[in-house]
């Protein structure tokens, strides 16, 4: 039986995770997901028999290799380890888990630090998309100390810029997969929309909340949760994901008005706990969705003119800021994000 690996432990954007070499976890994947369960110490809602930390933030997955395609650094995998579930799965990316990829791959030597600052292309093989990060690298060795601050993380870092490509229909195969701007579930009007992420964007309003609830109220609204559940188990094979019963995609965001200068405010269901803030790449399908004139978020947001449109998304916790650039179509060709990652540990961890 397969019971240890070598492993990195890292924070990643607002997430924790456990990054990987590919090479140093088992090729079956039966074999591969029941040592990533047991590590983790899942089925179970403290996961207090493994190294997760009880939230799906923090039961994260990266395995990492150096890729083979032209002009690509390295190739990444995000798994999303269930924390009360026995599930697995490889459904979505994480922009979260993402922003440590480009440290790790320096850390273990699959890309070479060059000069002060180190570009590290990503291809995603969630999605087929490529990221491009800019890691920090004084003196040939990554650094996590630096003056940028992310909301959800506490003091600052090493700031990670990431540059998205060609994102559009990630998961979905088209940003709109069902061919419109908006769709009527369950009489609620609906974008569903994949920008590096599907997600269901609807009004916070049409859906019986102001929109400014915490996470917890959010939690301990029952009702609420049964529409949206209802109506995401409705747009998933809308938008070609299938049964989503038991996925975590898609993401549920309700948005409203902004109400700390930023260009819209949303509350987000990952899919069945409210998120104590939102994705990165569920704020770049939120922001775009945003400057779509038929969604529910375009009468709601303040959207900046000019062709490259920075927009903070406002969650529970603070905001992150997405930055779009809009071709002449009037269609978003590529977005970027600020993030931040540390390395916590670095050693061997062990299943059950």
């Amino acid at each position: 039986m397969f019971d240890s690996a070598r492993c990195m432990w890292m924070r990643g954007g607002t997430s924790k995770g456990a990054y990987f070499l590919a090479d140093d976890l088992p090729t079956d994947i039966a074999e591969r997901d029941s040592f990533l369960l047991s590590m983790m110490g899942s089925p179970d809602s403290r996961q207090i028999d493994g190294i997760g930390g009880a939230d799906p933030l923090t039961s994260k997955v990266a395995l990492v290799k150096r890729s083979e395609r032209p002009g690509v650094s390295v190739d990444y995998l995000f798994l999303q380890v269930f924390v009360d579930q026995a599930n697995v799965t490889d459904a979505q990316n994480c922009g979260n888990i993402l922003a440590g990829v480009g440290p790790f791959a320096i850390e273990r030597g699959l890309v070479e630090p060059s000069g002060d600052e180190t570009s590290v292309v990503i291809f995603m093989e969630n999605t087929g998309q490529i990221a491009i990060e800019q890691v920090s690298t004084p003196n040939g060795k990554v650094s996590y100390q630096g003056e940028a601050h992310i909301d959800g993380v506490p003091g600052t870092a090493s700031a990670i810029p990431v540059t998205f490509q060609d994102t559009a229909g990630s998961s979905c195969g088209t940003l709109l997969p069902t061919g419109n701007q908006v769709d009527i579930i369950d009489n609620i009007p609906v974008t569903c929309i994949d920008n590096g992420m599907p997600v269901v964007v609807m009004t916070a309003d049409d859906l019986g909340i102001s929109g400014t609830e915490t996470r917890e109220q959010l939690e301990q609204n029952e009702a609420l949760k049964s529409r949206l559940e209802s109506i995401r188990l409705q747009a998933g094979p809308m938008m070609n994901l299938g049964d989503v019963t038991h996925k975590s995609v898609p993401k549920m965001t309700m948005v409203s008005r902004a109400t700390q200068g930023g260009s819209i405010s949303t509350r987000t269901f990952i899919p069945h706990r409210c998120h104590a803030s939102i994705g990165v790449l569920g704020a770049v399908s939120v922001a775009t969705a945003c400057i779509l004139p038929g969604s529910p978020a375009h009468a709601l947001a303040d959207i900046p003119a000019g062709a490259t449109k920075t927009m903070p998304v406002e969650h529970p916790i603070g905001e992150m800021t997405v930055i779009l650039k809009i071709n002449e179509q009037g269609d978003a060709e590529s977005a970027a994000i600020l993030r931040t990652a540390r390395k916590l540990f670095d050693g061997e961890v062990f299943a059950n």
